[in-house]
């Protein structure tokens, strides 16, 4: 990822690397702001590069965000920064959001990049496991309802933990957006044994589940989208 040039593998579910190309080269690349540019390419050599959002998922939740008008976000999982510092980029002057992930050291390498952009300011990072966190933000009851937006890309075996507090969170009419719902497309699959690469399979049957529970949440209007690794969104609704 060293220019727009270089081809993206996709190991998200949009799996012909040509289409994916095309995608990015057309739509994406050309409107990426250039310090996202530089950050994607300081995590390229990180072994768990991956890990990190999609330029394509990128442009669409900041996109979301702008359409709901979100002034107040939480991100469950950070990584290096990507969506992290797409979102600081996307809020307004006095937009905050509170990013949660248990290594700093990871935060850090896109520390650097949201310093130069100047949005730093709208940005509190906690190191911690996010449920702790969630909890006590839930012990202020002038907390609840608060956020406008909430983004997760972490633990699937936590999911439902996340999706329990993120609502109390969030305000009626508000979304959450989980990532990596389709995991690489492999749900369809019948059985774990058939996925490759195998550091897929031990979350397989955790996304699945999932699945299968929001899909019949009665507090939330739901919209699974195949942009990136997957994403559903979910919107409160009482």
């Amino acid at each position: 990822m060293k220019n727009d040039k270089q081809t993206f593998v996709p190991h998200g579910v949009l799996q012909s690397p040509e289409l994916y190309q095309y995608l990015l080269e057309t739509s994406v690349y050309p409107r990426e702001p250039e310090i996202l540019k530089q950050l994607r390419d300081a995590t390229a050599s990180h072994p768990l590069a991956y890990y990190g959002a999609t330029p394509d998922s990128g442009q669409f939740l900041s996109l979301l965000m702008k359409l709901l008008n979100v002034k107040k976000t939480i991100e469950v999982g950070v990584f290096t920064g990507y969506s992290l510092l797409m979102t600081a980029l996307t809020l307004p002057e006095d937009g905050k959001v509170i990013g949660i992930d248990i290594n700093r050291k990871a935060f850090e390498i896109g520390l650097p990049f949201i310093k130069k952009s100047g949005v730093e300011h709208k940005i509190e990072f906690i190191e911690s496991p996010a449920l702790p966190i969630l909890d006590k933000l839930l012990e202020d009851p002038a907390k609840e309802g608060s956020f406008d937006f909430a983004f997760v890309d972490a633990d699937k075996s936590n999911s439902g933990n996340y999706h329990e507090r993120l609502l109390k969170l969030v305000k009626v009419g508000g979304v959450i957006v989980f990532d990596n719902t389709l995991w690489g497309g492999t749900v369809s699959l019948p059985d774990v044994s058939m996925i490759f690469p195998e550091r897929k399979r031990p979350n397989w049957s955790h996304v699945i589940e999932f699945n299968k529970a929001i899909a019949v949440d009665p507090r939330v209007e739901i919209s699974q989208i195949p942009v990136g690794d997957g994403m559903t969104l979910c919107r409160r609704l009482y």
